[in-house]
């Protein structure tokens, strides 16, 4: 029955409504998609292999710590592993490179999820627009009845229209929400633990433990 009832309104909202479900089927998806790839990384999280790196490379044992950091899934250990592969020629440039791929896999369909909340409410604003429209075409060419009846249509048709671009919005604004504010956080984590790095190779290098 509710299947029905909704494809009686989605028949009732006009044209606009299949642009209106492309974005709600492409909302879906992203965040359905953003869902998995976080909790897949967060379980794949290792803060104590994190903590035998720093305190292998503390030591000067950094084969030691290319050891422990390798085939890590964690992107921060994935990181310090392609810096301390790379640290003799460019230690910096390589934790930014590494950085910034992950940071790009993290951030990944973030900029789609922003369009269709942005879209979503401007297609639900064209419905109401062309509802309208139809509506005062309809009185100038119709009798009273008539004209009454395409009024209500019209009407119908743009408040329906308004009402899924703004659902798909709403819904889509809190997820997307959180997954920059997720991106936020790992950056700053990748950040934190590149610049940990480098000051522990430049402090083991004074003291004369040069990494291999």
């Amino acid at each position: 029955m509710f299947a029905n009832i909704a494809v009686e309104y989605f028949i009732k909202g006009g044209w606009v409504m299949w642009p209106i479900l492309v974005a709600a089927l492409v909302t879906v998806a992203i965040i359905g998609e953003r869902i998995f790839w976080w909790a897949r990384l967060q379980s794949g999280r290792d803060p104590k292999t994190l903590d035998q790196i720093f305190a292998a490379i503390e030591q000067g044992d950094f084969e030691k710590a290319k050891r422990t950091s390798k085939e890590s899934s964690d992107p921060i250990v994935r990181t310090l592993w392609h810096g301390l592969n790379q640290h003799h020629s460019s230690l910096q440039g390589t934790l930014q490179i590494a950085a910034g791929a992950e940071l790009q896999r993290a951030g990944r369909f973030l900029t789609a999820l922003d369009t269709m909340v942005t879209l979503a409410p401007l297609l639900g604003l064209l419905g109401t627009v062309s509802g309208i429209f139809r509506t005062f075409l309809a009185i100038g060419n119709a009798s009273v009845e008539g004209a009454m009846a395409q009024v209500t249509g019209g009407i119908g048709e743009a408040l329906i229209a308004t009402m899924c671009g703004l659902g798909i919005a709403i819904v889509a604004l809190v997820p997307l929400n959180y997954f920059t504010s997720r991106h936020a956080q790992l950056q700053f984590e990748l950040e934190a633990a590149a610049t940990n790095l480098e000051v522990m190779v430049n402090s083991a290098r004074s003291r004369g433990l040069q990494p291999a």
